[in-house]
């Protein structure tokens, strides 16, 4: 039963490898495009754009209304980024886990397309932050939960992250035991390990 599930998970890396590479090959012809035909792709682009006035004229009044309770979430993004951020600076050294890029997780690229009024922009600009703060602090959690208390739950949960199969399975007490200060150091996954290789847990 291990063997399988184990060798699901390598087929569902490989194929998100897969993925990886053909979103990468995706971007690098739509920049070579973009490059060839940017004054043209600007201009049709512009086309689409809706203006401020009748963007706010044609959104639903509850809609109006409801934004200040969206844009006021910018406050606990910056506290939880800043927290996290100040976080894994400080106690990640200390357990040897490798600190998660911030840059990798939030990402801001879709504020410059002509087609997108200012309120589309700072929408996008917002949701680029919320989601990817949201991703950011996912991972230094999963990392934390990983050196901490690897055990995956006795029932199945939604979206588990993807350091979660590599978990001991709920109530294997010896598993646990045996292997939690190897688990402590498998980082593979992570592009550069700056945990010092001269002192060992186990």
């Amino acid at each position: 039963m291990k063997d399988k599930i184990d060798e699901l998970l390598a087929r569902i890396a490989a194929l998100q490898d897969e993925l990886d590479n053909e979103y990468r090959r995706a971007r690098e012809d739509w920049a070579r495009k973009k490059a060839e035909l940017a004054d043209e792709l600007a201009r049709q682009q512009r086309r689409y754009k809706t203006g401020l006035f009748r963007f706010i004229v044609r959104s639903r009044i509850l809609v109006l209304l409801t934004a200040p309770v969206i844009y006021v979430g910018w406050i606990p993004f910056l506290v939880i980024d800043l927290f996290v951020t100040i976080y894994q600076s400080i106690c990640f050294p200390v357990y040897r886990i490798p600190k998660v890029r911030r840059a990798d997780y939030i990402v801001f690229d879709r504020e410059d397309l002509p087609y997108l009024n200012l309120i589309e922009k700072f929408n996008c600009f917002y949701c680029s932050y919320g989601n990817g703060v949201a991703a950011y602090v996912r991972e230094v959690a999963a990392r934390t939960e990983q050196y901490w208390c690897p055990i995956k739950h006795a029932r199945r949960i939604r979206a588990a992250h993807d350091r979660y199969p590599k978990f001991f399975d709920h109530g294997d007490a010896e598993a646990f035991q045996q292997g939690l200060n190897r688990l402590r150091r498998q980082y593979d996954d992570v592009d550069e390990v700056k945990a010092p290789a001269s002192r060992r847990d186990d």
